[in-house]
């Protein structure tokens, strides 16, 4: 019975390990931030894992900071689309959207920013922080009337008790969320910005991958929340 437990128990390490949950670190000049990436968006996740890899966040910066909205970071739109204008021989390099019902824009979530395109495709570069604010059920029900869409019972609680921007909901994807340094993002989405939204103090960061040592014991500290 020992060696049974035992044998048991490592497989659940083991499994823990090979877990899909991925985190990410943001090293900013405000402090860490950590990013719990979704399992149930894994183009996504593989996407922005790859742009660490590539060194796409390694001095970037939060360009686009609006307050109880969204804190931007990554390529700036303009930026991204004056290079595709240069070679219009290429066509535009987007990812195909992973819009989930359950994946919605509470406080702390993480979005992949895109252009106005009809198929909600995301850049490959460009990331945000939802920030937002406390919604009452008279403007989640204009919301829903507005887009067709359902809020669950839970969407709505977390949006009148904790906050977010509903109205992005089912148009752009969510493919993380903040576990840690929630205080650090919302310092940031705090700062002062200038008429385009830029911060007046550049906010920069560097986005690193955590070890599988640190994403288990990340994990299980959201196991132990739900």
């Amino acid at each position: 019975m020992k060696t049974l437990a035992l044998s048991f128990i490592f497989m659940l390490f083991i499994w823990s390990l090979k877990a899909q949950s991925t985190f990410v670190r943001l090293v900013t000049s405000k402090g860490d931030i950590t990013l719990m990436l979704y399992d149930q968006t894994p183009k996504h996740r593989d996407m922005f894992l790859q742009a660490i890899k590539d060194g796409t966040y390694n001095e970037a910066a939060f360009n686009r900071v609006i307050k109880s909205f969204v804190s931007q970071g990554g390529e700036l739109d303009e930026v991204i689309l004056d290079r595709e204008k240069q070679h219009p021989e290429n066509a535009p390099k987007r990812l195909a959207a992973e819009i989930k019902p359950g994946l919605f824009h509470k406080k702390g979530a993480l979005g992949a920013g895109r252009n106005d395109n009809p198929e909600k495709s995301s850049y490959l570069s460009q990331i945000y922080l939802v920030a937002g604010k406390k919604q009452t059920d008279a403007q989640l029900d204009a919301i829903e009337a507005k887009k067709g869409i359902k809020f669950s019972k839970k969407q709505r609680e977390i949006y009148k008790t904790t906050g977010g921007t509903p109205h992005l909901d089912q148009d752009y994807t969510v493919f993380g969320e903040v576990v840690e340094g929630m205080n650090v993002a919302d310092e940031i989405n705090g700062v002062a910005t200038n008429k385009d939204d830029l911060p007046l103090d550049p906010v920069v960061f560097k986005a690193v991958i955590l070890s599988k040592k640190e994403a288990l014991r990340l994990r299980n500290v959201e196991r132990s929340k739900s």
